[in-house]
């Protein structure tokens, strides 16, 4: 109910409603927009025009779904045109350097975040894109199909490459190697 009185605030212009739900929403739609983006200094450009475009859609807001889905809607299509513009997804496939440094098994879950992040920004766009939208972000291959403008299967193989470039890239933090002296157990007799 308040998020709902916000809202009104907001369309009416309230300045500190606007405020109040870029302060709710903005970590949420901003890393969808990192990790679809990729670089950091991009990213921030969209995120600034997907909330300019939020803020400008806000009158249309009925109401039918709840703020979050519908900011998290208008978010995605964004960005994915602000890409387009910059270059036309899946269409320029880049080498994914094989030179990823090695992670200390320490438990460090922000460095292990990190990684995986470094890692995901080395997929091509269009890889970078379906991961995100399938595997962070839950879409179905339909649904991202639509917003990507290719065929499911198009998703379906999108996903497969960029599972398997990550799994390279990441490799190095699941394969331990297992030490000579306990790999071979003497058994006497």
């Amino acid at each position: 109910m308040a998020d709902q009185l916000t809202i009104r605030r907001a369309i009416h212009g309230d300045e500190a409603a606007l405020r109040a739900l870029w302060v709710q929403y903005a970590p949420r739609i901003d890393a969808v927009v990192r990790r679809l983006v990729g670089d950091p200094d991009q990213a921030a450009d969209v995120a600034q025009e997907v909330w300019i475009q939020i803020f400008r859609a806000l009158p249309s807001y009925r109401g039918d779904s709840q703020f979050a889905t519908w900011a998290h809607r208008i978010a995605v299509n964004r960005t994915l045109n602000a890409l387009r513009s910059l270059r036309r997804i899946g269409k320029s496939e880049m080498e994914i350097e094989e030179d990823t440094a090695s992670v200390e098994h320490e438990g460090d879950r922000s460095l292990l975040a990190q990684t995986i992040d470094e890692a995901v920004q080395k997929l091509s766009p269009g890889a970078r894109a379906v991961f995100v939208l399938h595997d962070v972000e839950g879409y179905t291959h339909e649904e991202i199909a639509v917003e990507l403008g290719i065929t499911s299967g198009g998703s379906k193989s999108q996903l497969f490459k960029a599972r398997a470039k990550l799994r390279t890239l990441l490799k190095h933090l699941v394969d331990v190697p297992i030490s000579q002296e306990s790999s071979h157990v003497a058994y006497r007799s």
